[in-house]
């Protein structure tokens, strides 16, 4: 078993269900969680319930688990979060052969893709499709285009364009509509 990689894995999976994991019980924090993946809910809880009591033992765990709820998108909060999960899995061969389980039951449910943070975008598989995301971007069909669903393209970050042309279509002017 890859420990590194085990921790890797379940802090990336924590990540967004931290905030609601932390304050477990509540009701709305429950309705919450739920609402960010029933099933991933249930397997979030499951694996920080082997690993609450281990964290909460150890301070330096205990702060990059509040720090990474706090503050998901920042690096180094998720990085301190994956060493203290790597050292709480290393020093205990039998907690890290439950979590090892849990995270194999939780993959194989097909709870591995995990969009977290503005503009996220998670997908086991997209095909003929066009994602955006950023603001105040612009997405082009061009005016002899037969079905959007063969189109293809990309757009990341703020202002950013995508022109979607079949052969032999001529892309609208800047401002100028484009046709269906």
């Amino acid at each position: 078993m890859d420990i590194a990689m085990l921790a890797k894995d379940v802090a990336a999976f924590l990540t967004p269900f931290l905030p609601y994991l932390l304050k477990a019980g509540e009701r709305a924090t429950e309705e919450a969680g739920k609402k960010l993946g029933g099933d991933a809910w249930e397997k979030a809880k499951a694996l920080w319930g082997k690993l609450r009591s281990k964290v909460e033992a150890k301070p330096a765990a205990r702060e990059a688990v509040q720090d990474v709820a706090a503050a998901p998108k920042d690096g180094d909060a998720q990085a301190a979060l994956r060493l203290q999960l790597r050292k709480i899995l290393s020093e205990d061969e039998e907690l890290a052969a439950e979590v090892a389980q849990l995270w194999e039951k939780a993959k194989a449910m097909g709870v591995t893709v995990i969009a977290s943070g503005e503009h996220s975008v998670a997908a086991r598989k997209i095909e003929g499709s066009i994602i955006v995301t950023g603001d105040q971007n612009v997405v082009q069909q061009g005016k002899y285009s037969v079905n959007v669903g063969e189109a293809r393209g990309m757009a990341l970050g703020n202002q950013a364009l995508v022109n979607v042309n079949v052969e032999g279509a001529e892309p609208p002017a800047s401002g100028e509509a484009s046709e269906s």
